[in-house]
């Protein structure tokens, strides 16, 4: 695999490299695991219609769309919360 530059702002740069330290890794490290793990909108829906299929297929639980939505803005909020407390 080939490495790419990216150009971000001197203050944007200098922030990856207080979070890569305090992580105990790399800039690189940081970037990679951010594209990784950072799901697009149309992967987040495909994730959670994989995730409504296989409960109503292995436990019978139909999620339907407003429930779906009120667990998702739970979540958000509980990460948000465990991230305000990292903090």
């Amino acid at each position: 695999m080939s490495d790419a530059m990216i150009r971000v702002p001197a203050e944007v740069r200098d922030r990856l490299a207080v979070i890569a330290e305090a992580r105990g890794t790399s800039i690189r490290s940081l970037v990679q695991e951010f594209a990784e793990s950072t799901l697009t909108e149309e992967e987040r829906r495909e994730r959670a219609e994989r995730a409504r299929a296989y409960l109503a297929e292995n436990f019978g639980v139909e999620v339907g769309d407003e429930e779906s939505a009120v667990m998702g803005r739970r979540l958000r909020e509980a990460f948000a919360r465990q991230q305000g407390e990292a903090a």
